[in-house]
């Protein structure tokens, strides 16, 4: 039987930091981007469209996971996300840019889908939830590099942010040297997975979280890369580096998560989440100060941590291994539907005062109706 080494784990961890980058490494060179491209759309649009793509695209991965394998899977992912994501640099038609940003989409859950598929065949119990709070923590860490990077670079010139997608290369060559190339019954079978019985409620329930949690959080995302400039003067360097920041509280958080899940329950740790992004957006609310910046890049970055990673680890339980590639896809969907969803914060209204009051709302809310689904799940 295989086994996944070292440096096969450091490349499922890298390997996962691209799934933040689909839409943020573009993000601190928005408004020049929007600017040059001429581009007649929400700016949003161009952070969120591939996470419409991951939406529309994430049953039929989930479908095909089990006939091709997570090895297939990861490689077909790879070599379209580092093509479709450096091409859209050269597509000066809004609609291409468009399909092209929507078609990374379905490259990036093929990708995501497979890394975690990869963690749940060979590694059971206590290894596998410390794993993916690692792969949260990659993510994250993931997003303070290509965040910083992408502010720089987006000074020198709007397209050189784009050239960072081809980083997907560099990771197709360490998954072809590293990882096995296995199949189902090679991997490490959880006996306790293959008992269990399809409990749609469980999983539908951490569907929604996913959704909701991620809403919230992305919409600091597509919203502060225009917001800073106007109301702070940062340029895009600086607005890099501060949600950079955010990213650094959120592997922080997703380090400490599994500790807190101990002591205080998974529930409890989900909803305590939501909470956090309820102080990091009421905090964004109330202030125009740069100090209470600081306050919201920690709240946020906390939000994040206690609830994506933990989402993820709780799909993989709540799963069979027959219905596991199913069930990823469906956590996949709820992630990259709640980041789509934030564009339509936009709508809301032209004050973002009133956007992060509501968001702030939307939080409270949320936070008190996961509270109370998760301890009628666990009854």
């Amino acid at each position: 039987m295989k086994k996944i080494t070292n440096i096969g784990i450091f490349t499922l961890l890298v390997v996962s930091s691209l799934t933040i980058m689909v839409g943020t490494v573009i993000a601190p060179a928005l408004s020049g981007l929007v600017k040059n491209l001429n581009f007649n759309f929400s700016p949003g649009w161009l952070i969120t469209l591939p996470s419409l793509g991951v939406v529309v695209f994430a049953p039929l991965v989930g479908r095909l996971l089990p006939k091709i394998g997570s090895f297939k899977m990861l490689c077909f992912g790879l070599l379209p996300y580092a093509l479709l994501g450096v091409v859209g640099a050269y597509l000066g038609n809004d609609y291409i840019l468009m399909v092209d940003r929507f078609l990374l989409g379905g490259a990036t859950v093929a990708v995501q889908v497979s890394v975690t598929s990869f963690i749940a065949d060979f590694f059971t119990g206590e290894k596998r939830m410390k794993l993916i709070a690692w792969q949260g923590m990659a993510i994250e860490l993931g997003g303070v590099l290509f965040l910083s990077i992408g502010g720089v670079l987006g000074e020198f010139h709007w397209q050189y942010p784009f050239y960072i997608y081809l980083l997907a290369l560099i990771c197709l060559l360490l998954v072809v040297k590293t990882l096995p190339n296995y199949t189902k019954k090679e991997s490490v079978v959880d006996e306790s997975n293959e008992a269990k019985t399809e409990n749609n409620n469980n999983v539908m329930l951490i569907f929604y979280a996913s959704l909701l949690a991620m809403v919230l959080f992305f919409v600091s995302f597509v919203t502060l890369p225009i917001y800073l400039p106007s109301t702070f003067g940062f340029s895009e360097s600086v607005t890099g580096y501060y949600m950079a920041f955010i990213s650094v509280v959120a592997i922080i958080t997703a380090s400490q998560m599994p500790k807190v899940v101990k002591k205080i329950g998974d529930g409890n740790t989900i909803a305590l989440g939501f909470v956090f992004f309820l102080l990091g957006y009421a905090s964004l609310a109330m202030s125009g100060s740069i100090i209470f910046l600081i306050l919201v890049a920690i709240f946020i970055g906390i939000g994040f941590g206690f609830t994506i990673p933990l989402l993820n680890h709780m799909m993989i339980e709540a799963s069979s291994n027959k219905n596991l590639g199913k069930n990823l896809g469906l956590y996949s969907m709820g992630v990259f539907g709640g980041q789509f969803l934030s564009t339509f914060i936009d709508y809301v209204s032209n004050d973002y005062a009133m956007i992060y009051s509501f968001a702030a709302v939307l939080a409270f809310f949320i936070a008190i109706g996961m509270y109370i689904a998760f301890k009628k799940s666990d009854a």
